[in-house]
């Protein structure tokens, strides 16, 4: 199978800081839609089974809410504050060995499904892990390999998936989507 992991835990800070009183980044809308639930069904119209989104215990029952309906599962990080890469640590622990694993933060909405679909063929024909590229510069989705996926789980927490990913090679994989370095950190990241 291919399973989206989509880490979003984060507590949104600096979103929260300069927009008192909205509500939290991912549930913020985005074209009509929670932006966590526009980041998950680009990840499953791009060709992802299902999606295991990695969230705190605090924003629990406010994502299962926002992705009522779609072929999801919830998995609270016991310790976010740890960062990012607990997150993917805690998704892909809910994955299977043989599965493709989808890494797509909740707060990068604007990924085209198209640029999903297009990384996931291509780990597929090659067995790599690939990533999506635009303008020459690396960005999100990225699928990973069977070897990144078991370094992942086996992985320090000081690590990064950075640090992980760079230990072996890595498939860019050019894409027209601009969306792929679009996340969202601030309001004016929406406009």
């Amino acid at each position: 199978m291919t399973i989206g992991v989509v880490p979003a835990a984060g507590a949104g800070s600096r979103f929260a800081a300069e927009a008192p009183g909205r509500p939290h980044k991912l549930l913020t809308l985005v074209d009509g839609e929670p932006m966590v639930r526009q980041t998950v069904a680009s990840l499953l119209a791009g060709g992802a089974d299902r999606c295991v989104v990695v969230v705190s215990a605090d924003g629990e029952a406010a994502v299962r809410a926002a992705l009522a309906g779609l072929p999801i599962s919830v998995v609270v990080n016991p310790d976010p504050s740890r960062g990012m890469f607990s997150s993917i640590q805690a998704g892909i622990a809910e994955t299977g060995e043989g599965d493709a694993c989808v890494l797509l933060p909740g707060d990068m909405p604007y990924v085209q499904p198209a640029t999903v679909a297009a990384v996931i063929a291509a780990a597929g024909r090659t067995g790599l892990t690939a990533c999506a590229s635009f303008s020459g510069r690396r960005g999100h989705p990225i699928v990973c390999s069977t070897a990144l996926r078991a370094r992942i789980l086996l992985a320090s927490v000081e690590s990064t998936l950075s640090d992980e990913r760079s230990r072996q090679q890595c498939l860019t994989i050019d894409v027209p989507d601009p969306g792929v370095h679009r996340d969202v950190d601030r309001p004016a990241d929406l406009v």
